[in-house]
């Protein structure tokens, strides 16, 4: 540690950062724009300039930028020096010069970082009264509004976007007084994390478009600390509601998980929660008619169902509490997976190395420190978009690496860059099509998935003979593969990452290759991310006996074994066939289902129970690491829905029931740790989710009462529906919405930071929930591939897309404004021997699906890629292998638009 002094006051900082961001983390007030704690320093906007002095008897001293100067040891600064006031004020001034009088009107307005640090640095009155310079706006998409007239010239959106988030289309464009950012043309924002913009500009230059058409003054919005439901990854987000709708998602900081950005999916997602086809309502089906249940009714039917004969199925994408609650009504035996059977195979391996000692599985931020990455098989920014971005900083690892050989500073950003040129930390790629990450790829490797496997298991043998080889169909990748075994070796920290988006042996061949390096280095808890699909798939997949497979649940009813079903929170047609669902809801002789959408399985239900969405009740998460997380009721549902473990289990209160799942469940023991502690709260009172400036709460209903009513009452949280209690003082894991005095914007953040871009204070970022054995299992034996493509067939492999595999997220139409219709990708030449075209309708042989062909340069000859759109196609319903064949009357894709630019571009990307 240094010590400094600042203003005559001695501080111990840590010499490796530059004087803001010490200044920053002490607490002190020092106003900035263009410095990010995630993009280091490039002195642009010259607002945080402080008076550095040489010594003691220095007196005069000299202005410096603090974003620039390092926190060296012995270093003397006044943030107070009116030389220093001063300057910080003209330059304010001089940035406002051109900046429009529209804070009322302004969406950014009482959230601007602009306002909090003009206000900060002093500037009160404009002088300049000429002609300002102003700029045309551009069409960004259905995501993004642009108001280029407030721009700054900050210089953070296009650091942001280019530099950290890997776009290409957005740029800075002319000069001095002139200088614009935007697109060279208008048009949708091609990257998946462009809503970050939104939360980076410092002004109201990005704003977000969603929020605008259903807008709200910031700090009128209740907001309460949640969970994104869009992946695996378990972003945080502070969902924001107003007049019993959800309005917007932004950011919320936890330092091991996403840290300061998201990814569109997560932001714009949200918007099924207000879908005019919510379920609302508990009905009964009788005759073909339905009726609406009572209180008295929905008991009896409850009832009904806890006998031996009632099955459950579970949903990962339902909390631990839900699918907790439903295991309990049914019994542990009758308890069963709700997810396709070869996911659930997979998930069964995952769970198994998860509690291996030899593996440790990353966190995001863990994920950035890599300095040598292997993807086996999976596509990652479509998968987990999040784990994409940290991947893009891992290969930055060098660059840094470099810079510390040359003694700059890592913050000195424009220097690191210039000194790195297009040097990169290996990132290698084993796909059956070209990814999203394929531009900061070293090595890249495009095959078939059994190659694939093969491959995976060859680079294992490479780092350790102990791992079983395996034959591929081609040896053209051998000297790439002993390339990428021998960075794997000499990395520091190798990560390897696979999901079972395509099944579970890519799964046990990164398995073996992680296992294989930490043989060969001895080293306990080699980096080993393993991907699953959805929110909660680990959560239900440790509630779920091993046996218990959906398959098995099916057999039952369809046998006559069980004369009962309950369905949580799950479409059946997208986890088996059609034929398989539909021959077992024929055999049930009662069928109940909870969710918050209808489906197909909701048409075929008796008892239809609405529950409530991920902003409308308190639950608990475990994401792909194990870590569970605890997500607030941002607000509570104006109808009749209820969370889906309050209609399974109404006596419990939820802390109870949390409590009970971890005496109970397997694996759970930790689980009640993510709750808070109720002694830390001053007399009692609860922790508001209304902002202290909210306003209005008497005019809301207006047109319905003057006459104020008693606030709702939060009878199962430390959480008030109102203004009123006592934000909390000492856990920051219950902050929603970060505010301190002088900072509205979301960069107080720091305020609850141990230090900047560190933890938050006296907080936890969630539980680490598996216990790691001793043992060290054995590797994995490759598969025997004893089948062979026919002719005219192609090995099959599954694609996805961020805008549209998600369930929930595909029906929010700011996301459908990005989703394309389902599509097989295929190679040229074997478009070619088919006779098709870019565009073309095909059929898929075994079904009556038509689909979209999509040529694709990125793909073997011999594979297709096959993206089954929002609910369109099933992949249940397909085997290893796949014919397609041109229909005899052509339709134009509506999608193909989209198709084109989401997929297409990869190719452009990479070339």
């Amino acid at each position: 540690m240094a010590k400094i002094v600042i203003d005559g006051v001695t501080y111990e900082v840590n010499p490796n950062n530059n004087l803001l961001q010490e200044c920053l983390s002490q607490g002190l007030d020092l106003p900035y724009f263009c410095w990010h704690p995630c993009m280091g320093s490039v002195g642009a906007c010259r607002q945080c300039a402080v008076k550095q002095y040489r010594d003691e008897d220095d007196k005069d001293g000299m202005l410096v930028m603090a974003c620039m100067t390092p926190a060296s040891d012995g270093t003397i600064i006044s943030i107070e020096d009116e030389g220093a006031k001063s300057f910080r004020s003209e330059v304010i001034e001089s940035l406002m010069i051109s900046h429009p009088h529209d804070c009322p009107v302004c969406e950014e307005g009482g959230e601007c970082h602009l306002q909090d640090m003009t206000q900060m640095s002093g500037h009160n009155y404009r002088r300049y009264d000429k002609k300002k310079v102003t700029h045309r706006n551009q069409y960004l998409g259905p995501f993004i509004s642009h108001e280029m007239n407030r721009c700054i010239a900050c210089y953070r959106c296009v650091r942001y976007y280019d530099n950290y988030a890997g776009g290409t289309d957005l740029s800075v464009q002319a000069s001095h007084h002139h200088v614009y950012f935007g697109r060279h043309e208008e048009g949708t924002l091609e990257s998946e994390f462009s809503g970050n913009l939104v939360e980076v500009c410092p002004t109201g230059v990005f704003t977000d478009k969603v929020f605008s058409e259903h807008y709200s003054r910031k700090w009128d919005l209740q907001t309460a600390p949640s969970v994104c439901v869009g992946c695996s990854v378990g972003c945080n987000t502070a969902p924001g509601e107003r007049y019993g709708s959800l309005r917007r998602i932004v950011n919320r900081y936890n330092s091991e998980v996403n840290g300061y950005f998201l990814c569109d999916r997560g932001r714009f997602g949200f918007d099924f929660v207000n879908s005019e086809e919510r379920l609302l309502e508990p009905i009964q089906r009788k005759q073909g008619k339905a009726e609406l249940l009572t209180a008295a009714q929905i008991e009896v039917s409850i009832q009904q169902f806890s006998s031996a004969e009632t099955i459950g199925i579970g949903s990962p994408r339902a909390s631990n509490e839900s699918n907790f609650a439903l295991r309990c009504l049914v019994g542990d035996d009758n308890f069963y997976a709700g997810c396709s059977d070869a996911e659930y195979e997979s998930l069964g391996v995952i769970l198994a190395l998860a509690a291996d000692a030899a593996f440790h599985s990353p966190s995001v931020r863990e994920i950035e420190q890599a300095d040598a990455v292997l993807i086996l098989g999976e596509d990652v920014t479509n998968i987990a978009p999040r784990i994409a971005l940290a991947l893009r900083q891992s290969v930055r690892n060098k660059a840094k690496e470099l810079a510390d050989e040359n003694r700059i500073p890592q913050w000195q950003d424009a220097a690191v860059r210039e000194l790195a040129q297009h040097e990169r930390s290996p990132l290698s790629i084993l796909s059956p099509a070209v990814s999203r990450l394929d531009d900061v790829a070293s090595e890249r490797i495009i095959d078939s998935l059994p190659n694939l496997i093969a491959f995976g298991h060859q680079i294992a043998n490479k780092i350790s003979d102990s791992a079983a080889t395996a034959v591929s169909a081609s040896s053209e990748h051998d000297d790439t593969l002993a390339l990428i075994a021998q960075q794997l070796l000499r990395a520091k920290r190798p990560l390897i990452i696979a999901g079972n988006s395509n099944g579970g042996e890519l799964i046990k061949a990164a398995a073996n290759i992680a296992k294989a390096l930490q043989e060969k280095n001895d080293d306990a808890g080699i980096d080993l991310c393993l991907l699953v699909p959805e929110v909660n798939s680990l959560g239900m997949g440790m509630l779920v006996d091993p046996a218990n497979k959906l398959g098995a649940a099916l057999a039952r009813l369809q046998d006559g074994d069980a004369k009962r079903l309950i369905v949580l929170e799950n479409d059946l047609y997208r986890r088996a066939t059609a034929t398989e669902v539909d021959a077992a809801l024929e055999k049930a002789e009662q069928i109940l289902v909870l969710d918050q959408l209808p489906t197909r399985t909701t048409a075929k239900a008796d008892i239809v129970l609405p529950a409530t969405a991920f902003s409308e009740h308190e639950a608990t998460y475990i994401n792909y690491e194990g870590r569970a997380q605890l997500s607030f009721q941002v607000n509570k549902c104006q109808k009749m829905a209820k969370p889906s473990w309050r209609w399974l289990n109404a006596a419990e209160h939820i802390d109870d029931l949390v409590q009970r799942c971890c005496n109970e469940a397997k694996g759970f023991t930790k689980l009640s740790e993510v709750l808070p502690a109720d002694n830390q709260f001053v007399a009692g009172m609860k922790v508001p989710r209304q902002s202290h400036r909210y306003s209005g709460r008497t005019a809301m209903i207006a047109n319905i009462n003057v006459h104020e009513p008693k606030q709702m009452v939060d009878d199962e949280s430390i959480m008030s529906f109102s203004m009123e209690g006592v934000p909390s003082q000492k856990d920051s894991t219950i902050l929603a919405s970060s505010w301190a005095p002088k900072w509205n914007s979301n960069q107080s953040i720091s305020k609850f930071q141990d230090e900047v871009n560190g933890e938050l204070k006296q907080g936890h970022t969630g539980i680490l929930m598996f216990e790691k054995s001793t043992s060290v299992g054995a590797y994995f034996e490759p598969p025997v591939n004893s089948l062979t493509a026919a002719e005219k067939q192609l090995h099959l492999a599954f694609g996805f897309q961020i805008f549209g595999s998600d369930e929930l997220s595909a029906r929010c139409k700011p996301i459908q404004a990005r989703m394309t219709d389902a599509y097989v990708g295929i190679s040229p030449e074997d478009a070619q021997s088919r006779n098709l075209v870019q565009g073309d309708t095909v059929t898929i042989s075994g079904t009556d699906s038509n689909v979209t062909v999509c040529i694709r340069t990125g793909i073997k000859t011999g594979t297709a890629l096959l993206y089954c759109g929002e609910g369109s196609l099933n992949p249940a319903e397909f085997s290893e292998f796949i014919e397609i064949e041109k229909c005899e009357k052509q339709s134009a894709s509506l999608g193909m638009r989209n198709l084109i630019l989401s997929d297409l571009q990869d190719e452009d990307k990479s070339s």
